[in-house]
């Protein structure tokens, strides 16, 4: 079957820069319910901002990314507002890093025959559309990166970093997250990195170089982000969505406590998701919750029950338009990395 007729319509990504929010998030203080939690969130992302002592980690998981709020994350790095990132796999390689490679998400429609599209190699994400095809170069890509490498363990931070360096030369779409934040000197960690396209491409490097291929050290992940946690002192968090990457954050205090180092929780902490919270879980449990754990303080907390790509943007607009991103110092954590 031809798949063209299927993918001709682009997702395109919102620009925060182009739109000032603070209006409507002024509004929404005065309103009820996940309208005036999305203005306390955009408050206390500011305050954040302007801690001059607070190292900012976001952490996305879900597929916001691919369903148009890409440059959101990309801008939050360009103009420092973030200093560290833990994401899923899928986050970093089959939406930014694909797409840095010139290839495109499509809008679709939840309402369509997945034989049909399995069939025309077409991959769905609700109502956004991938090339398989594509994805496979992707996997390939990664491959590639991974077949250049010295063969031994790698956190998912430094193999990012190499991904980052490989995009400096050969990207096509030039303001990704990966590249802009490997110039940065942004960390991305990716504590399951191997659950998303670039897992296919690894598993092909280990075959085709028995005995001397690179692994990727998940343990190594979280120490060198809970070296990030002693280092910096006070932190603030955040979330989109939740799982692994917001429960890997949190849990550099309990880690850095367990390495002997005295850190305070989180100081700091929003999370946009759309889990429940009665089966115990919401994607490793609500913020009040965490702080029984010791991981993060209730001063400055606030859970927005929406889909994220309905309000990041508003939250990050209202950040950029106050202008105090423009007063942080860069944290460089990434050279910090390299250097301990």
């Amino acid at each position: 079957m031809d798949k063209k007729p299927l993918l001709q319509d682009t997702i395109e990504h919102i620009d925060i820069t182009s739109f000032d929010s603070t209006p409507i998030i002024n509004a929404m203080r005065n309103m009820a319910f996940s309208s005036r939690d999305t203005a306390a969130a955009a408050d206390i992302f500011l305050r954040m901002i302007q801690d001059d002592g607070c190292t900012n980690i976001l952490t996305l998981a879900g597929s916001t990314s691919a369903g148009g709020c890409m440059q959101v994350y990309v801008d939050m790095v360009k103009f420092g507002m973030v200093d560290a990132i833990v994401a899923t796999g899928a986050s970093i390689v089959d939406m930014d890093f694909f797409e840095a490679l010139g290839f495109r998400h499509y809008k679709g429609s939840p309402n369509v025959d997945d034989k049909m599209l399995r069939e025309c190699y077409i991959d769905r994400i609700y109502d956004v559309y991938i090339d398989e095809e594509e994805l496979q170069e992707c996997d390939i890509t990664v491959k590639l990166i991974a077949d250049g490498l010295p063969p031994k363990p790698y956190s998912s931070r430094e193999f990012i970093r190499e991904m980052g360096r490989y995009l400096t030369t050969h990207s096509v779409k030039k303001n990704s997250l990966v590249q802009t934040a490997f110039e940065r000197e942004v960390p991305i960690f990716c504590p399951a990195f191997t659950d998303s396209s670039a897992g296919f491409g690894l598993v092909k490097h280990q075959v085709d170089n028995p005995g001397q291929h690179i692994s990727l050290d998940s343990i190594k992940d979280f120490l060198e982000l809970t070296k990030i946690k002693i280092a910096a002192g006070r932190t603030g968090l955040l979330m989109i969505g939740g799982g692994v990457p917001k429960n890997f954050a949190q849990d550099t205090v309990i880690c850095a406590e367990m390495l002997g180092h005295e850190v305070p929780m989180h100081q700091y902490a929003v999370q946009i998701t759309v889990a429940d919270v009665r089966d115990g879980a919401c994607s490793s449990s609500t913020l009040k919750e965490a702080a029984s754990w010791g991981k993060v303080d209730t001063i400055h907390e606030q859970m927005v029950y929406a889909e994220a790509s309905t309000v990041i943007p508003m939250i990050a607009s209202y950040a950029y338009h106050q202008g105090s991103w423009s007063n942080r110092a860069a944290r460089a954590w990434s050279r910090y990395l390299d250097a301990s």
